[in-house]
């Protein structure tokens, strides 16, 4: 596993370097805390995010959550201290697994495991949300592509059903991005 590695501290990042690399991780980047970590990520691709701070910065949460965003992989924040307020806001920033009273090489395997496990079950529910949105959102326009039909060509449900799904044969495209393109065009009209 591709792993970067963040901390101000050079003998914990010593530490947690050798820790990955005896788990056999490849470490791939090492950065401090108030490094450019949306960059680092670009351009190392890595497949975890492991941070190790006293406590979290804003900025730090707020490239978190632009990670988290554009770029989801697994993230796991290592913290000496902390409250429910920051927790709360790493969280809601993507972090997989907030752990509080620092890092020990003996607990960091399970750590990452659920990390990687909550991030992939993270994936599954927001790809599925997404889907959903979609499916109700062709539904809708189906539905309202259909009416247009029937009003302009006085035909009646099925016809008009028809018409959209011959339609959408024939340009090899979704029902639904059919139904977007036939309301967009009557909105012209």
């Amino acid at each position: 596993m591709r792993v970067v590695l963040v901390d101000d501290d050079g003998g914990r990042l010593a530490l947690l370097d050798e820790a990955m690399c005896a788990a056999g991780h490849q470490v791939v980047g090492r950065l401090a805390a108030d490094g450019d970590l949306v960059a680092a990520v670009d351009l190392l691709q890595p497949d975890i995010v492991l941070i190790d701070v006293d406590s979290p910065s804003r900025d730090t949460l707020e490239s978190l959550g632009q990670i988290s965003r554009d770029r989801p992989r697994p993230i796991v924040l290592f913290a000496q201290h902390s409250d429910a307020e920051t927790i709360r806001r790493a969280m809601k920033a993507g972090v997989s697994a907030y752990v509080v009273d620092g890092l020990s090489a003996a607990r960091l395997a399970p750590v990452i495991e659920v990390a990687i496990a909550r991030f992939q079950e993270y994936q599954t529910l927001r790809e599925e949300l997404s889907s959903t949105k979609l499916k109700l959102a062709d539904r809708r326009d189906v539905e309202k592509a259909k009416g247009l039909l029937m009003k302009r060509k006085g035909i009646d449900e099925n016809a008009a059903y028809e018409a959209l799904r011959r339609m959408a044969m024939d340009r090899n495209l979704r029902l639904g991005d059919i139904a977007r393109s036939l309301i967009a065009a009557a909105e012209l009209l």
